[in-house]
């Protein structure tokens, strides 16, 4: 049975920082690619940024460049977000997403096969 576990969220005042974990079991990890996405409320779900199976391609939505940055320790089965520079624009659930096998990143979540439970993240202004 696969399973994604996000953990790391919590409450930050806005220029803080947080990061996120996911740690993946029952797959093959190693061979997926994975993204993270979130939902604030009475919104859809949003792409944050995605990952190779090796972490060598990574893609960010414009709203996050250069304030998150995706990570994976395939040792681990764990994919990382750090995010710095809150906002208080960045509330939201945060959930990771496994699709594969793949080789290059997914930005569809309907392409995703495996989704996490969600972590909350709220920043204060």
């Amino acid at each position: 049975q696969v399973q994604l576990v996000e953990s790391g969220g919590g409450l930050v005042q806005a220029g803080g920082s947080l990061r996120l974990s996911c740690a993946a079991s029952g797959l093959s990890f190693s061979r997926y690619a994975m993204g993270w996405f979130r939902q604030a409320p009475g919104k859809e779900r949003e792409f944050v940024g995605a990952l190779s199976w090796s972490g060598g391609t990574k893609y960010y939505t414009d709203s996050v460049k250069g304030r998150f940055t995706i990570s994976r320790d395939n040792a681990k089965n764990t994919t990382y977000l750090q995010m710095n520079s809150l906002k208080p624009a960045d509330t939201a659930v945060y959930y990771c997403a496994a699709d594969g096998p793949k080789w290059g990143v997914v930005v569809s979540p309907d392409e995703y096969d495996y989704w996490g439970q969600g972590t909350q993240v709220t920043v204060s202004s």
